[in-house]
């Protein structure tokens, strides 16, 4: 079950109900951090080639792991009414998960400044899994991303946020 706000406090939404970007200019510059994760399932022997290094295309989860820091980059270039900010640090790292058969993808982004990083650590993972499928398609199509979500999000007005286990 999603925690989600009223949905009459959608802050993308005037008060004629049209979208248009918030307005941060007024907010405190705090640090900001958010943590996000998902995962890739996919074929055992797919999984054994990534572990191994010897998938065709090369070190799948190095390239994924560049792939999720440039998605945490262009994240305001993909979600419309998202702020460009000036990310001080992304960090994309990978599980090898054997016994489910699935790569995990933990993605942290923090910035220094009026809005929030929660977009661009989700989108850091959604693209360092995309970029695991594209490397692997042509040996599983089956490989399926699941459970991409918000960890935890620290800074701004609106405090802290963990999630539930």
């Amino acid at each position: 079950m999603s925690q989600s706000q009223n949905p009459a406090t959608l802050t993308h939404f005037d008060a004629q109900g049209q979208a248009h970007m918030v307005d941060v200019g007024g907010k405190a510059s705090t640090r900001r951090v958010a943590v996000a994760t998902g995962r890739i399932e996919m074929l055992p022997t797919t999984l054994a080639l990534i572990a191994s290094g010897t998938a065709k295309k090369g070190d799948v989860l190095g390239i994924a792991r560049i792939a999720g820091i440039q998605g945490a980059k262009k994240t305001s270039d993909l979600i419309p009414l998202c702020h460009p900010i000036a990310l001080t640090r992304v960090a994309v790292e990978f599980e090898v998960q054997t016994d489910l058969s699935c790569v995990v993808c933990t993605a942290t982004a923090e910035v220094h400044g009026q809005t929030g990083v929660e977009m661009e650590a989700l989108t850091a993972v959604q693209v360092a899994l995309l970029t695991i499928y594209d490397m692997c398609k042509a040996v599983d199509r089956g490989m399926t991303i699941n459970g991409v979500k918000l960890l935890e999000k620290h800074g701004g007005k609106s405090g802290s946020f963990v999630a539930v286990a």
